[in-house]
């Protein structure tokens, strides 16, 4: 069926096309067709098959080049280097954003301070590994930390599915809540992220 609507659509589509998507669209049926017995000639009628994409102007339409943006939640605070902190008297709640987990990935490990450690503003306090790269994590005020999450030691995706609620990382007692003023504010983090 497939076959048959491209070779209809051939003279509309261009001829070099056609002929590239079909003779690689056969070399798949025959290697599949057959006992399979050597699985290399199916991966190459696919790498073909995938290789034999329509230039513009075909029966692709225009791309528009523009990135999905990331959840900010009002109320918060945010650092340049994409943590987030939730003050809550002089304690602070501090996690990494939706936009630093999508640009991460897949999380598969993080490292975290130890209770009673003090963190200083814009120092490492922790690491979180992703499937594509290693990033430090900042502390976004200085303090004590009071907490950590101990959930994202065994399950570290949770960076990945809710940064905001069960993805947090420490909490901490401030030392000095004006740090916290110098911090963006959810405007300020959204016209951050577009630069």
């Amino acid at each position: 069926m497939l076959l048959a609507s491209v070779r209809q659509q051939s003279s509309r589509v261009g001829l070099g096309f056609a002929r590239r998507f079909l003779g690689a669209q056969e070399a798949l049926s025959a290697a599949s067709v057959g006992s399979l017995q050597s699985l290399s000639s199916l991966a190459t009628a696919q790498q073909s098959v995938v290789a034999a994409k329509p230039t513009a102007g075909a029966f692709a339409p225009p791309v528009a080049m523009t990135r999905g943006f990331a959840t900010v939640v009002d109320g918060l605070k945010y650092a340049e280097s994409h943590e987030w902190l939730k003050m809550d008297g002089d304690t602070a709640t501090v996690g990494i954003t939706d936009f630093a987990q999508s640009e991460l990935g897949d999380v598969v490990y993080v490292e975290l301070p130890e209770v009673g450690s003090t963190v200083s503003k814009a120092e490492t306090f922790g690491v979180v590994e992703s499937v594509k790269a290693a990033s430090d994590v900042y502390a976004p005020v200085s303090g004590e930390v009071l907490e950590i999450n101990d959930a994202l030691v065994d399950d570290p995706s949770k960076l990945n599915t809710e940064p905001f609620e069960g993805g947090w990382m420490m909490k901490i007692k401030v030392s000095d809540a004006g740090e916290a003023d110098g911090l963006l504010d959810a405007d300020a983090y959204k016209a951050n992220c577009d630069e």
